[in-house]
């Protein structure tokens, strides 16, 4: 097809005659455009019609920016770059870019103007495309809107929602400081004072309530009742159970009954009053002043470790023991060790002992032994602080994974 009779199947041409037909083809001078040039830019002066033959154009408003958008695809038989000439300035509103290699004719200002002053029905069909293109616009405006406006309405709710998950999560960590400090102010704050014995004690919680329980109980005759324990879990839930066998173990530990009889006498409470399934273990003894003596009963619980004056550490015998708040007839391990002249006691809970690598290997008992012996001149809080701190070590970048208690008992 020749561009004389191409021109004639333009919508804006098609109504001319053949001689301006001739006339227009004559003013007109081809150009081939390779695919993604930009033909001009938004804000350029503008001085030629284009009228596509072959390729396809892409308008865009705003090119570059954050709000680029596209207004449209033109194809072959499209008029481009009109609004230029009609535009007070001269100056393109839109920037055109080949999205296909073109070939097209450009038409210059001054043929425009002369082609409508002998054919002004051109300018009503230039207009009422124009028009067309204009209300194309509008309506892609409108549903640009539209979509932002949706996206706006889910991002507030989004955000909203980010919100209240946000207070809730502040409201969340306010409630647990209150109950880690009401949680840290039942456990004991002081060292206890015994004739011719030092204590020391360290806990760290693996979450901001926890699981593990000591005390320090006064009883007659220069003896001192000394619990720990360790309650299933951790979190909230374990922080409650901790307080009820904590408060339980201090009632009846009160009495001056026998360990036996206490751990014995708590698990009955246990099972009467709680149907959790949560469990706790527990070592409680009584340590005499006088003979040096510490007799305890073992609920599940690690035994205690005893540490002589050369740093020789030794793990008195076990018998089998049953955690309390699982069994209504429970296996006890009653044990009584005597403590030499500066000698040590450690008493702790599984979270030293299980602590792991990166590797997933355990802290384990022999590393225990090995941090007690380097620790045979440090005071009882110090012998709790080495261990906790070579336990801190060995784990690296990695934390405790459970609850850390430890208490340590030094004859002087």
């Amino acid at each position: 097809m020749n561009v004389d009779e191409f021109l004639s199947h333009v919508p804006l041409f098609g109504s001319l005659p053949p001689d301006e037909i001739q006339d227009l083809s004559a003013a007109l001078s081809h150009q081939t455009i390779p695919a993604q040039t930009l033909l001009f830019l938004e804000g350029q002066a503008g001085h030629d019609l284009y009228v596509l033959l072959e390729g396809c154009v892409e308008i865009i408003k705003a090119l570059g920016t954050d709000g680029e958008r596209l207004l449209g695809v033109r194809g072959p038989g499209s008029f481009i770059g009109e609004m230029s000439l009609f535009n007070p300035g001269g100056r393109h509103t839109a920037s055109v870019r080949a999205r296909t290699p073109l070939r097209l004719i450009a038409l210059p200002r001054n043929e425009l103007e002369s082609l409508l002053s002998r054919q002004p029905g051109l300018a009503y069909e230039m207009i009422r495309t124009m028009s067309q293109r204009l209300e194309e616009s509008e309506n892609l405006t409108i549903r640009d809107l539209l979509e932002k406006n949706r996206q706006l309405t889910q991002a507030y709710t989004e955000l909203k929602a980010a919100q209240e998950q946000l207070l809730e999560k502040e409201r969340l960590e306010a409630e647990l400081d209150v109950a880690r400090s009401i949680q840290r102010s039942i456990l004991p704050h002081a060292r206890p004072e015994l004739p011719g014995f030092d204590f020391g004690m360290l806990i760290e919680p693996v979450s901001s309530v926890g699981g593990d329980l000591f005390d320090f109980i006064p009883l007659k005759g220069d003896r001192l009742g000394i619990a720990i324990g360790d309650v299933s879990g951790h979190g909230v839930p374990s922080a409650l159970f901790m307080s009820l066998a904590y408060s339980l173990v201090r009632a009846e530990a009160s009495r001056g009954s026998a360990p036996v009889k206490v751990l014995t006498n708590v698990n009955r409470l246990l099972m009467d009053m709680s149907d959790s399934g949560m469990f706790v273990t527990m070592l409680y003894g009584m340590l005499d002043a006088a003979s040096r003596q510490f007799t305890y009963a073992r609920a599940g619980h690690p035994p205690p470790l005893l540490m002589d004056a050369h740093g020789d550490v030794t793990c008195p015998p076990m018998e089998i023991a049953q955690p309390l708040g699982l069994f209504d007839d429970m296996a006890l391990d009653e044990q009584t060790v005597a403590i030499p002249p500066n000698g040590r006691l450690l008493l702790f809970t599984d979270g030293i002992t299980e602590a792991s690598d990166s590797n997933g290997i355990v802290f384990g008992q022999e590393r225990l032994y090995a941090a007690l012996r380097a620790s045979a001149g440090a005071s009882a809080q110090g012998i709790c602080s080495a261990a906790y701190d070579a336990v801190c070590a060995y784990c690296g970048d990695l934390t405790p994974q459970d609850d850390v208690l430890l208490v340590a008992i030094q004859a002087q």
